[in-house]
């Protein structure tokens, strides 16, 4: 009866050690759980990143419309540069105004505009434009581009920047009247 009751007690013990086991983890069991758990979060991670590239982006500044200034902001001659857009506002009369994009025609370099010469300079090669950006000496094959511009009911000035148009010469349709 001894050997039965020892037998019973060492099938309790080795079921209590077979419990115990089960509760804590193995080192196979818990590297195996990090490797699904990472596989998951990286497909996870794809996922998002894929669905971000779908998602529309709020385009600001350069590339769309950008919100120049009010009309009274532009005195009758003046030339401001407006950065966010990459352009420069010239205020030709009263009722005209041009949005040219301030990239020089002939290599890309950016024309500053010269208040004492009354002119844009390249500063590069030498290409001069006058207040329409109309090219008048310099190595530029055509007058500076334009932009679309737009002007609100409350007198906001409004240039889509998206909207860049080269021109071979400088005509009366690229200004706006307001």
């Amino acid at each position: 009866m001894s050997d039965a009751v020892k037998s019973q007690e060492e099938r309790n013990e080795e079921n209590a050690l077979d419990e115990a086991d089960k509760k804590t983890m193995s080192r196979r069991i818990f590297l195996r759980s990090v490797m699904w758990a990472s596989t998951l979060l990286t497909l996870l991670t794809t996922a998002l990143s894929g669905f971000m590239l779908f998602w529309p982006r709020k385009i600001e500044g350069f590339g769309s419309l950008v919100r120049a200034g009010k009309l009274d902001d532009f005195p009758v001659g003046s030339v401001t540069r407006v950065r966010s857009g990459k352009f420069y506002i010239a205020r030709l009369s009263e009722h005209e105004l041009i949005a040219l994009y301030w990239k020089c025609p002939h290599l890309g370099c950016t024309v500053p505009w010269e208040p004492t010469q009354n002119q844009f300079v390249c500063p590069c090669h030498g290409s001069r434009y006058n207040i329409t950006g109309q090219n008048v000496a310099g190595p530029a094959p055509r007058p500076m581009d334009y932009m679309t511009v737009y002007v609100d009911e409350e007198g906001t000035v409004i240039v889509d920047t998206g909207d860049i148009r080269e021109r071979d010469a400088h005509r009366s349709e690229h200004v706006t009247r307001v």
